[in-house]
């Protein structure tokens, strides 16, 4: 039996590490793919430290990574459309009977030599476009994307905030540039997160604890507000001050994930100004494949978000490096 190296999470004992397992053998719809480049995310983080479980696992042990791109190395029975050689980026997951499964979270993933994937969670990859920079696009990039045109609503011209300035805050910036927001502020306690919001494109980059913040921001936006406030950090003081600066009919969108309370302090104000509390987790299809064209195109570039290529073998090192910011990472990739 052919093996393969593969980083395995041991979710009761929440124990990572790196082994021989079977290399899988594609079923029908089903395509193996040689993996080139995974990502690494905080929600893999959060996965290994306790504070997320996976909800429709079979067994107590997965495959984690769910940013994955590599090329086409066996396909399985009824499936058309795709060649061994092929390259390709994967959705971070997919629906089976209406519930959403995610990839390295629900079923292995792609931390590891190969991966099984649906034939049809599978985006075609042009040459332009570098492995390590197309592994992050299902996640690190369509989440922002997703929650900025989708759940955001964000139009041209609008004003709009961005709190924590990490793997997703940054793309939030360079996504909002590039569909018009204006002017983008963002918002980040770390001296480094807001020197890297600036050479992300926004227009303002604040510190979360200056006094002074929901005058600036009055300032820049003409004494209106905020139309639209995402927080990518998951931290209820960023989603109390957020709504403290936002306009009339403002949106404050919560993408990162925390289990903590929100606490909206004048209720009155908040319903008087009509405001909206939105919340948002990951990407629909179709957000992959956008991207994938816009960057081809070079509409987009993320040559800037890949941080740091480490080996498969060293993927809990590259994990405790995206845990404590060594670094300040935007995004690691694992390359087996």
């Amino acid at each position: 039996m052919e093996t393969m190296r593969a980083a395995r999470l041991h979710v009761p004992s929440r124990t990572l590490t790196v082994e021989d397992v079977p290399k899988p053998d594609p079923g029908p719809g089903q395509v193996r793919v040689k993996v080139e480049a995974a990502g690494v995310c905080l929600s893999d983080v959060h996965l290994i430290d306790g504070t997320l479980s996976p909800l429709h696992l079979e067994g107590e042990t997965v495959t984690l990574g769910h940013e994955v791109a590599g090329t086409v190395d066996a396909v399985g029975e009824g499936v058309t459309g795709w060649q061994p050689g092929a390259r390709v980026v994967l959705q971070a997951g997919e629906s089976r009977d209406g519930t959403t499964y995610t990839r390295g979270v629900d079923y292995d993933g792609g931390w590891a030599e190969y991966a099984l994937a649906t034939a049809t969670t599978l985006v075609p990859l042009p040459d332009a476009i570098p492995f390590d920079q197309a592994s992050i696009i299902p996640d690190a990039v369509s989440t922002p994307w997703a929650a900025i045109t989708g759940t955001g609503d964000v139009r041209p011209g609008e004003a709009v905030g961005v709190w924590g300035v990490g793997g997703l805050g940054a793309h939030g910036v360079q996504l909002l540039r590039a569909i018009g927001a204006y002017p983008v502020v963002a918002v980040d306690p770390a001296p480094a997160a807001r020197e890297r919001a600036l050479a992300f494109g926004t227009d303002a980059a604040l510190d979360a604890a200056d006094p002074e913040l929901r005058a600036k921001v009055l300032a820049l936006t003409g004494g209106t507000g905020l139309a639209a406030a995402f927080d990518f950090a998951g931290v209820p003081a960023v989603r109390e001050q957020a709504l403290t600066v936002l306009g009339p009919k403002g949106r404050l969108v919560l993408v990162g994930l925390t289990a903590h309370p929100l606490t909206v302090a004048d209720g009155t104000l908040f319903s008087y100004l009509q405001q909206q509390i939105r919340g948002h987790y990951g990407s629909d299809e179709h957000h992959v494949p956008q991207l994938v064209a816009l960057t081809g195109g070079g509409r987009l570039d993320f040559s800037r978000s890949v941080s740091g290529v480490l080996p498969l073998e060293e993927a809990a090192e590259a994990v405790r490096r995206t845990e404590t910011k060594e670094g300040d990472p935007v995004r690691l990739v694992l390359r087996p």
